[in-house]
């Protein structure tokens, strides 16, 4: 996917045009536009960071490339930006169709608790597949329409060759097992 140079005046107006789904305390975040992709930013927090030759932004890109690749669903890339003399870069994309299991379960925590199983099976397989997922929580992943799962937020991800080594997945689930407890969650459960 081509790297797209826009002036920051544009993005403004990108802003402008779109619901704002989240920000920080550095200003917008995520956006829906009125063609109902999403835009995601990405900021550069140091001047001097790997981030300089390989984006985060990038990053997202290839790891969505990634999971299509191997069958996991996940947003679609359409557009690549770099903002002209600032350290942002976005990303334009069609969103996976679906709801994310934190939506689930703020809807009804009894019926997502149902699929404790298929969660964990998801979660295995993402292991078997040697998929590191640093944000791996309800908030990130996506019981699509057909009933399977998928990943959004894809950023903090790493590919190893091989199924991950039991230290990876034991550290990937104390992840997943500690958002859990931060947001009370005591209907979802990991082995």
């Amino acid at each position: 996917m081509r790297l797209e140079s826009i002036h920051l005046t544009e993005l403004k107006d990108i802003i402008e045009k779109s619901a704002l789904l989240e920000a920080d305390a550095s200003g917008p975040k995520v956006l829906l536009t009125p063609q109902k992709t999403i835009v995601k930013i990405f900021r550069r927090k140091r001047f001097f960071s790997s981030a300089l030759w390989n984006p985060y932004s990038l990053r997202f890109i290839r790891n969505a490339e990634k999971l299509k690749k191997i069958g996991i669903p996940t947003i679609t890339p359409i557009k690549h930006f770099k903002i002209l003399k600032e350290p942002l870069t976005a990303v334009e994309y069609i969103p996976l169709a679906g709801k994310t299991l934190r939506e689930l379960y703020l809807e009804a925590p009894l019926k997502l608790a149902h699929k404790n199983k298929e969660i964990k099976k998801f979660i295995s397989l993402l292991h078997e597949q040697g998929i590191y997922f640093r944000s791996l929580h309800l908030g990130n992943i996506v019981l699509t329409p057909d009933g399977g799962f998928g990943l959004i937020d894809i950023a903090d991800m790493r590919f190893f060759g091989n199924p991950l080594s039991s230290n990876l997945r034991k550290r990937n689930e104390e992840h997943f097992k500690s958002y859990l407890n931060r947001n009370n969650i005591s209907k979802i459960k990991l082995p």
